[in-house]
């Protein structure tokens, strides 16, 4: 399959005669992995460049943090899963520039630079954590949306019951006090999630494990800058998940805005104008996202707005003004009643698949795109959890149990599958996790790259490279 632009970016699909019509998917989420699914016609022939080579099931991810399951479960090897999909292929690399005029996407990895044409572009790259412009927070508050970010919160999270452990036991009582306490900014689902298993960790999975420290007796404390738990879930439920919670042990502070964040803790100011320190070594930030910057790119090109977030508005059917061959989806698309969940990833991206093959089909295109709400749901421990679709609302039992079903059934592969149902099955009847190895790399392998710059790793490789090329001459 060719991957070399086109020499006449202007032509139409019609006068492609003789080969077949080149997609672009930028992105290997939900909404690019089930566009390229979709795409599973003759007609077609789809290149996914995304900067990773796995799909992640990034709802999961606090699970991978609090050691439940593996990294490897959520986030398999997106050339296995289209493996059988013979007009599919996938190259690794993180996109830099899109011309449209000239329909060509460059991508960057360690290698150098590659130039890619496309008849159809489906750019799908997702969004990113956000601070709320105070990205130097994140030295000190990593959030949760990589695979990295789940493996270095899991290194803080069990490395600061360890480091604890070590304080009690040499008497320094206070800083065992600060170490087992954990902070999560952010009380939408991922955080009531987050601090849902942190309680369940601290009481029940390393209740009996250590001999100077209690980890039962571990602060949890759950902060947000709104009024409510999980406010887009209605009044009843978000007041009955902040009940559960605080029956936990959460400590919940709403109305709290954080101001400063430190290596030792943070500074919240709440609604009143007061401000409080909190001490702890471990934060987990959960509050907030962000578009990628391809949407930026994009809008100095078509002239389409972008929000607060950085997310971009297109067209009804999801193309952008004046480029009925470009299609932007999921988490990047400013539209009303679409959420930035999965299952918006999925739809816009099945949408955009079949607007693709109808043009190149010569069928009529340009339908509007509907998002069809399948509800939202949130687990707040076990056996607790809460839905919403509609007007129906299920809490406790009933709501786990739908839970874990409906993340069960979009986990991709059977392999997946049985591997998360019997994690689950440990951490949920029993006691243990299984996946509570941690290294000081995956603490603080994010921090040490940052400080070397973004060139490190991509000079690095050159020059071990130029030196294997001048080794293997002298011995010549």
């Amino acid at each position: 399959m060719s991957v070399v632009p086109s020499t006449d970016s202007s032509r139409t699909p019609a006068e492609h005669a003789g080969r077949r019509h080149q997609v672009l998917v930028i992105g290997s989420g939900f909404g690019g992995l089930f566009t390229t699914k979709a795409l599973d016609a003759p007609e077609v022939a789809v290149t996914m460049v995304a900067r990773t080579g796995h799909h992640l099931f990034q709802p999961l991810l606090y699970q991978v943090a609090t050691g439940i399951l593996s990294e490897g479960v959520i986030a398999p090897a997106t050339r296995d899963i289209i493996a059988r999909q013979r007009n599919a292929q996938v190259l690794l690399g993180e996109v830099e520039e899109i011309d449209l005029v000239a329909r060509t996407v460059t991508a960057g990895s360690v290698t150098g630079r590659t130039t890619y044409g496309y008849d159809s572009l489906v750019v799908a790259a997702g969004s990113t954590q956000s601070w709320f412009g105070n990205d130097q927070f994140a030295e000190f508050a990593p959030g949760m949306k990589t695979i990295d970010d789940a493996l270095e919160l899991r290194g803080r999270i069990y490395g600061a019951f360890e480091l604890a452990e070590l304080a009690a036991a040499a008497g320094r009582d206070e800083d065992a006090r600060d170490l087992m306490t954990f902070v999560v900014v952010g009380a939408g689902p991922t955080g009531v999630e987050m601090a849902g298993q942190l309680i369940e960790l601290s009481r029940r999975t390393l209740s009996n494990e250590f001999r100077h420290i209690d980890p039962s007796t571990a602060r949890i404390v759950l902060l947000d800058a709104a009024q409510e738990v999980l406010g887009s879930f209605g009044d009843d439920l978000a007041r009955r998940t902040r009940r559960d919670l605080e029956k936990l042990g959460v400590e919940i502070h709403l109305g709290a805005k954080v101001v400063d964040v430190d290596a030792t803790g943070l500074e919240v100011e709440h609604h009143d104008g007061s401000r409080e320190r909190i001490e702890c070594s471990t934060k987990v930030w959960a509050a907030g996202v962000k578009a990628n910057r391809l949407t930026r790119t994009l809008s100095e090109q078509t002239g389409a707005e972008l929000d607060r977030a950085g997310r971009i508005s297109t067209n009804p059917d999801l193309t952008l003004p004046g480029h009925p061959e470009v299609f932007v989806i999921g988490d990047m698309v400013s539209m009303e009643g679409l959420p930035g969940v999965a299952q918006g990833a999925i739809q816009t991206g099945r949408h955009a698949a079949g607007q693709i093959l109808r043009r190149v089909r010569g069928e009529e295109t340009g339908q509007a795109f509907e998002y069809f709400d399948k509800g939202s749901m949130a687990t707040i421990s076990r056996f607790r959890a809460v839905m919403k679709r509609g007007r129906i609302e299920l809490t406790g039992v009933p709501a786990w149990v739908a839970w874990l079903a409906v993340h069960l059934f979009y986990i991709i592969g059977f392999k997946s599958q049985l591997s998360t149902l019997a994690h689950w099955a440990i951490s949920f009847l029993g006691r243990d996790r299984a996946e509570r190895t941690v290294t000081e790399q995956q603490v603080l392998a994010r921090l040490a790259l940052e400080y070397l710059g973004e060139d490190f790793l991509r000079s690095s490789l050159r020059t071990s490279r130029g030196e294997q090329v001048r080794l293997r001459e002298q011995q010549d």
